[in-house]
């Protein structure tokens, strides 16, 4: 296969390289593209020299699969012009997430929807990602109602400039552009993305629409408040779930053990559960301080990490193409 990545000098961009050489990502060609500033930079894969070029030179070379992860607008902009050519692309933007057209894919749930006609296939919202991995099972055997989720962000989901920020702040150079409205050092900011005309975020809009749309159920309930936290390692999120049906709380970490790709840490006396720094760098979904809701029926309360470069973008990104590879 001949791929390209699009928004190579990224994160998250970085990392999807990254994959493709550990996941053992079987291909001819890699084509590496970024903003013009970024073209002539020269990458190490697989012990061969990869020079970045322009989005329009990745087009020339006709990729079978390009990976985007440059922003929404310049998915909307490009990602049709591959799909006239008969490349694949999977967008880690949010550009498609919500287009009824457009497949939103979390492989361990629901690869078996792909097919050959689907030429741009949205990645979720990092968020999301983790939050389904481990509602879905749930919701199988019990039926999810409603959901109410809060979530505690990493600075990485903003990107190196927000990293930036976070290590100045801690140096005492406050003489760099912010990318927060306030300090993140030392200090825990409710707002994720651009407030809605309802105060909203839209982080948490994501949230609230990619995970029915995923869990294809338009009648659960969900309401979420996004933070983001002085943290590299992950995203957490504090999840308190309602059932239709009485769920026994004994056995949802048997559940949860047996879904690929989630791994139950829930051993409170000894202080084992899920954390970021336990999470940084590893594709699994962590789940635990699973328990019972007293306060309301039918109800628990669940805390759940995954590195959000990682399962929340980048390795979702390529399990999408690792599930194509073996359709074509």
């Amino acid at each position: 296969m001949k791929i390209g990545i699009v928004g190579v000098t990224g994160m998250v961009g970085r990392v999807m390289m990254d994959l493709l050489d550990k996941r053992n990502f079987p291909l001819k060609e890699l084509y590496i593209s970024a903003s013009k500033k970024s073209i002539g930079k020269e990458f190490f894969f697989r012990k061969k020299k990869h020079r970045v070029i322009g989005i329009e030179d990745v087009l020339l070379k006709k990729p079978n699969i390009v990976l985007f992860s440059a922003g929404s607008n310049i998915s909307k902009k490009w990602a049709p012009e591959f799909e006239k050519i008969g490349s694949i692309v999977i967008d880690n933007s949010s550009a498609w997430r919500m287009d009824s057209s457009k497949k939103l894919i979390v492989p361990e749930i629901n690869a078996y929807l792909l097919n050959k006609n689907d030429k741009i296939i949205a990645n979720p919202n990092c968020s999301t990602i983790q939050l389904v991995m481990v509602l879905y099972p749930l919701h199988i055997k019990y039926t999810i109602t409603r959901i109410v989720v809060s979530t505690y962000q990493s600075v990485t989901g903003t990107g190196k400039k927000a990293l930036d920020q976070l290590y100045n702040e801690e140096n005492n150079n406050n003489n760099v552009k912010k990318v927060y409205p306030h300090p993140i050092y030392q200090n825990v900011i409710p707002h994720c993305d651009s407030f809605s005309e309802e105060n909203y975020t839209l982080e948490e809009i994501k949230l609230m629409k990619e995970t029915k749309k995923i869990m294809n159920d338009n009648k659960v309930n969900i309401t979420a408040t996004a933070a983001r936290v002085p943290v590299i390692g992950g995203h957490s999120e504090s999840v308190n779930i309602t059932f239709k049906n009485k769920p026994n709380i004994d056995f949802i970490p048997k559940i949860l053990s047996n879904i690929k790709g989630v791994i139950v840490l829930d051993n409170p006396k000894k202080n084992v559960y899920p954390m970021p720094i336990l999470a940084k760098g590893k594709d699994e979904v962590f789940v635990g301080r699973i328990r019972k809701d007293d306060s309301f029926p039918n109800s628990i309360n669940i805390w759940i990490v995954a590195d959000n470069l990682r399962k929340g973008a980048a390795t979702n990104a390529i399990q999408i193409a690792e599930y194509l590879k073996n359709i074509y």
